[in-house]
């Protein structure tokens, strides 16, 4: 099977198969694939590794499968050995899903290649930006999480327990992990697209504040 074969049965499989509430779903999926590839292209790295690490980044997301970060790993894993990939693919393909998360202000998620910096960067750009926003609320609704609060202050944790334990508002989502990505990002296309998104959700809270008429 060539790589092109892989590649488009890979994205069949992802749109039939893939779990998670519409900011985990095939179009935060193919948003990360498409924007993986550009910046592959820019930083001259492994295109076929990044687009199977990108589109399988998600295929057993941990959030949506009890918390258990080695269900994604083992299934992307699994899916690629029946594909007929290459062993030392596959093994570096699953070393990046395995560390493509947030898991707290204060906890650090270095990737070990080119390929996964640029995977992990594309992930982040979806975290950034209006189409984050529209997660932000919609996975906050999903977790049935109050809207905004000025009581609840933003936490920064240091642990990925202390993280994923996090009960705050939608709204402090965005002090605790959102806009730090920004200063996370790994690679310079990365950097370079990251400040327009950045930005945009700057000016969001700035509205947001104005209309429900509060000082921060």
């Amino acid at each position: 099977m060539n790589k092109e074969q892989i590649i488009n049965e890979t994205i069949e499989h992802i749109k039939k198969n893939i779990i998670g509430d519409s900011g985990h779903d095939w179009w935060h999926v193919y948003r990360v694939w498409k924007t993986a590839v550009q910046i592959a292209e820019e930083e001259k790295a492994d295109i076929f590794v990044v687009q199977l690490a990108a589109l399988l980044h998600d295929i057993a997301d941990y959030k949506f499968h009890g918390g258990d970060h080695t269900v994604g790993p083992k299934v992307a894993r699994e899916f690629l050995q029946n594909m007929t990939v290459e062993e030392n693919i596959i093994n570096h393909i699953c070393d990046i899903i395995q560390n493509m998360s947030f898991k707290g202000a204060g906890v650090e998620s270095k990737m070990a290649t080119k390929e996964g910096m640029i995977v992990q960067d594309a992930d982040r750009l979806d975290a950034l930006g209006a189409i984050r926003i529209a997660r932000c609320f919609s996975y906050g609704g999903f977790k049935k999480r109050i809207m905004f609060d000025p009581s609840i202050k933003p936490r920064m944790h240091y642990s990925v327990d202390e993280y994923l334990r996090g009960d705050g508002t939608t709204i402090n989502h965005f002090y605790e992990k959102l806009l730090l990505l920004k200063d996370k990002m790994n690679t310079k296309t990365g950097q370079r697209l990251a400040q327009e998104r950045h930005e945009f959700l700057l000016k969001f809270l700035e509205q947001f504040y104005k209309e429900w008429d509060v000082e921060k």
